[in-house]
């Protein structure tokens, strides 16, 4: 044998003795033809070890590293905890699949970032916003808690009075009840002493709001001057008579220029000229089109024993935007005064249809003095409207309208959005902060369906009826032509469990803490 056959032969079978090396894929890519697609990196199994992505969690880089806080911002309903169980059982957690429940008093001092009670309700029309408000006010008296509505202009909130056995004030042309702002009750907690010395900065406050809407201008130093004597004057003859202070005693003292004179003592200027313009804005509401409606004494007192009280205005409809206003501070201002009792108990104040104060400053004053007692009162504040952007009408950028609605809203540790129109997302995004995935879910949301702010955390809920709820807060019955009767607390009748029976605060059919059974949805 040749000596290079020798030495190949011995190569072969040093070879075979030797284990094999594995091939790899770079072998496999140097072995393929010139312009031929490269072989893959990884096999069919996909990448090995722990970054192959298939081990239930995913490794980032460092320079992706956030908080939890940030990230359940930037990622909401991924992972939501809920809210617990203590509270209202209003409906489903859209994500969770789970109850949803919900309690303002409950959950402040207890959820981090939740600083009061208020709430801002906001959707179009046919969403259901307005079941939803009725439901937290009729469910909320199973918990002892009471309900009032100083201003109801469409009157959908009383048959809701009727049946949980409440009480409903209508106010209107050719009715028989009355208020008179200027002697609204005193709460139970307040001394006399202590309550004479608040009314008369109530009736002062209450009377500027008035002259300032029948106005449309703040007033001028003389006018205010000029109105404080009317009142110091009022008040002394009518409690030396012995008679009940009326608006139309004010309109009097307005009119009477020696009065007003003999009244101010040393003031500089005529205190009787600087009033003109003050007695014929006040004798819109002694003489004009709300005459006899808050120029008489009360037909009606104040219970707080009552689980609801309602005052419908929904009468007022045809007397003008300007009429309606000047009720509705006369009305609030009644029934504010009466709630400034901070032994009361918890309560709920809803301010339906809330867009048309927003155009009135007098009236968003008010508002904004009632927002900053909520704590100390324990009261809730409920504010419905249509669009995030009825806030904007308040006034221009910088204005005092446009600041208190801003305001209103900021002091609203909840916020409650149903359906938005398109035009409509931009001014929710900025009013209230949201992400763009809040945004896409808010244009999509369903009939019932609403996305909930409470605090720093975001839910989609899915509200549920009861069958009777249905049957009562049904406000498309002259649409649909579907007539419901619903019987009063009185009603013998009222524990029959079809659609349309009462919900009464003492009822042991119907029971709204979190349970499992049917429902119907918004």
């Amino acid at each position: 044998m040749k000596a290079g056959e020798r030495d190949l032969d011995l190569l072969l079978r040093r070879q075979r003795h030797q284990p094999q090396r594995r091939r790899t894929s770079r072998d496999e890519q140097e072995e393929q033809p010139t312009g031929a697609w490269p072989a893959p990196l990884f096999g069919s199994g996909g990448r090995p070890g722990p970054d192959s992505g298939r081990a239930g969690w995913l490794r980032l880089p460092a320079a992706h590293r956030i908080t939890t806080h940030i990230a359940a911002r930037a990622y909401p309903f991924l992972a939501e905890g809920g809210l617990g169980s203590a509270g209202i059982y209003l409906g489903r957690d859209v994500h969770a699949e789970a109850s949803f429940c919900f309690d303002p008093f409950q959950l402040y001092g207890t959820l981090e970032g939740f600083t009061n009670p208020n709430v801002v309700l906001a959707g179009v029309i046919g969403t259901g916003k307005s079941a939803l408000a009725k439901s937290i006010a009729l469910r909320s008296s199973v918990f002892g808690y009471r309900v009032y509505v100083p201003c109801d202009p469409k009157g959908e909130w009383t048959p809701v009075a009727r049946a949980l056995g409440g009480a409903s004030i209508a106010l209107g042309p050719g009715l028989p009840g009355r208020l008179n702002p200027l002697d609204a009750p005193r709460p139970r907690s307040v001394s006399r002493q202590d309550w004479d010395g608040q009314t008369r900065s109530r009736r002062l406050a209450l009377l500027t709001s008035l002259a300032k809407t029948v106005l449309g201008r703040d007033l001028a130093p003389m006018e205010h001057t000029a109105l404080q004597v009317a009142l110091d004057v009022a008040t002394t003859h009518t409690e030396a008579a012995g008679h009940t202070l009326l608006l139309g005693h004010i309109d009097h003292a307005l009119n009477r220029a020696d009065l007003l004179r003999s009244g101010g003592g040393t003031v500089a200027g005529d205190l009787g000229e600087a009033a003109v313009d003050l007695a014929h804005a006040m004798r819109r509401l002694v003489g004009g089109d709300l005459a006899h409606l808050f120029d008489a004494p009360s037909t009606v007192a104040f219970d707080p024993e009552l689980p609801i009280l309602t005052i419908d205005l929904s009468r007022l409809g045809d007397t003008g935007e300007t009429a309606l206003e000047l009720a509705m501070t006369c009305a609030s201002a009644w029934m504010e005064t009466a709630l400034a009792d901070p032994h009361a108990g918890r309560r709920w104040v809803i301010y339906d249809e809330a867009w048309r104060l927003m155009r009135h400053l007098p009236l968003l004053e008010r508002m904004q003095a009632q927002w900053k007692l909520s704590r100390g009162l324990g009261i809730a504040n409920l504010m419905i409207i249509h669009r995030l952007s009825d806030l904007l009408a308040a006034g221009d950028v910088g204005s005092r309208g446009r600041a208190l609605a801003e305001g209103l809203l900021a002091d609203c540790s909840t916020r409650v959005i149903y359906r938005q129109e398109a035009d409509q997302l931009n001014a929710a995004a900025t009013l209230l902060g949201l992400t763009r995935t809040e945004i896409q879910a808010i244009s999509a949301l369903t009939r019932g369906r609403g996305l909930w702010k409470v605090a720093d955390r975001s839910f989609i809920t899915h509200h549920i009826l009861h069958e009777r709820e249905a049957a009562l807060f049904d406000t498309d019955a002259r649409m649909t032509g579907e007539v419901h009767e619903v019987p009063t607390s009185a009603d013998p009748q009222s524990d029959e469990p079809k659609g349309g029976g009462p919900m009464t605060h003492s009822s042991p059919a119907v029971d709204f803490r979190p349970q499992d059974g049917p429902g119907r949805s918004v």
